[in-house]
């Protein structure tokens, strides 16, 4: 594998692949684990070339307090991504990423106001222009996301329609845990206790019941909630559990 901090090293780099070669790209947060993994192996499917990013992206995070304990496992996450077979991973810093400093962002005004983009002000600003920026530099022809953030995912598949952007983005099944959490990198952070409220929250969550019975529920084992909405033919839930934000989302039976 290839590591590459620097975007020129980068740009070379893809213009020396051959142009008869196709590339996917999988976008993180490191702090990787077997969801960012099918990601990856997805793209090892469909391409000749899979490209791997790292980037915290500090424009995404309404909270300080959160992005200071956003979880960084640098060493764990190459060796995961040595064992995978990945071809390039991407690691720029942000004055790499942010030469304007953020002056200039994508904005989108109607979908991102709702679920996290309600709660989380600027979000969806950030997501959407770090994306923007790592499909302009990868020129992928596919990129991977999880619809774990079936939110994101659906802002991003529009913004990529809205902007002539040649890259398909290909939405990936949630993976769970054995009792059922979806994974994520904040998972890491719970503690034993929380562990165990979030994998009641998964469980309740996915029950057959209205989002009253289901809001009593969380109540009921003092679970937090940021939102519990149903749109698009699906449920969405955000929840805070012992200040670790989680969610969730899956589609309604019709």
């Amino acid at each position: 594998m290839k590591v590459i901090t620097n975007i020129s090293l980068w740009q070379k780099t893809r213009q020396n692949l051959p142009f008869d070669k196709t590339l996917g790209v999988v976008m993180t947060m490191g702090a990787l684990h077997k969801g960012h993994l099918s990601l990856i192996e997805q793209s090892k499917k469909q391409n000749d070339f899979t490209l791997v990013s790292i980037f915290i992206n500090p424009t995404q995070f309404n909270n300080q307090d959160d992005l200071a304990k956003y979880p960084k496992t640098w060493d764990q996450d190459i060796a995961l991504l040595e064992a995978a077979d990945v071809d390039f991973l991407f690691a720029p810093c942000f004055d790499e990423m942010y030469p304007d400093d953020y002056r200039y962002k994508i904005t989108e005004n109607s979908f991102s106001q709702i679920l996290c983009g309600k709660s989380r002000p600027g979000h969806f600003d950030g997501v959407l222009t770090v994306v923007m920026k790592l499909l302009q530099l990868a020129q992928a022809h596919r990129a991977y996301f999880g619809e774990k953030d079936y939110q994101q995912l659906h802002l991003i598949k529009q913004m990529v329609k809205a902007f002539f952007i040649s890259t398909k983005i290909i939405g990936c099944p949630i993976i769970r845990e054995e009792d059922g959490l979806a994974f994520s990198s904040r998972n890491i952070r719970l503690s034993k206790t929380a562990r165990e409220k979030a994998r009641l929250f998964a469980q309740m969550f996915h029950q057959n019941q209205p989002l009253e019975a289901i809001k009593a529920m969380f109540e009921q084992q003092d679970i937090e909630i940021d939102y519990l909405e149903a749109h698009c033919n699906r449920r969405f839930a955000a929840v805070l559990i012992d200040g670790v934000r989680l969610i969730d989302n899956l589609e309604l039976k019709k």
